[in-house]
């Protein structure tokens, strides 16, 4: 009885030209896990920064340092920004998402946030924070991804386990 009701609630909720009402978990999917496990990282790494600078320095990055970090930070807002949009419009519609960079990894915000975001923001600023907290952050979302999944595949089924197989990079 239970799986005919999850069949028929994934159904509607995918059925083209409806609106479905979808909570918040369906927009932040593990985020909000992720951020509160991240969160202690954050303050105590920042604190670390703020009182020995030194400890955390990059060691004034070099002019190259500086260009490919600039270059790769710009990719890394630009997929993320990306990813968002398309959650705000195609999560809020129902949707299973599978183009853009979801079509390369199935977790492209969170991804982008710790491997192409914060470390290359952090040798711009001069510290190795970004790359350690982007460490933290990507052992985050693996470490909550699974949960993620088993919820998206309950909703959409089959349309899952194709995207799963299409997906370019599935472990990233």
């Amino acid at each position: 009885m239970a799986n005919t009701k999850k069949t028929a609630l994934a159904e509607q909720a995918v059925r083209p030209g409806r609106r479905p009402h979808l909570g918040l978990r369906a927009l932040i999917g593990s985020g909000d896990r992720i951020g509160a496990f991240i969160l202690p990282y954050l303050l105590v790494g920042a604190a670390l920064n703020i009182v020995f600078p030194e400890a955390f320095s990059a060691g004034g990055p070099p002019p190259w340092l500086q260009a490919v970090s600039a270059v790769v930070l710009a990719v890394g807002v630009i997929v993320w920004a990306w990813s968002v949009l398309l959650i705000l419009t195609k999560v809020r519609a129902g949707d299973l998402v599978t183009t853009g960079p979801y079509s390369l990894v199935k977790h492209p915000l969170y991804t982008s946030v710790a491997l192409l975001v914060l470390p290359w923001l952090g040798f711009l600023l001069d510290t190795w924070l970004g790359a350690l907290i982007g460490i933290a952050l990507y052992a985050a979302s693996r470490l909550f991804a699974p949960a993620e999944e088993a919820d998206l595949a309950d909703r959409f089924g089959p349309r899952w386990d194709a995207y799963c197989r299409r997906v370019k990079v599935p472990w990233l």
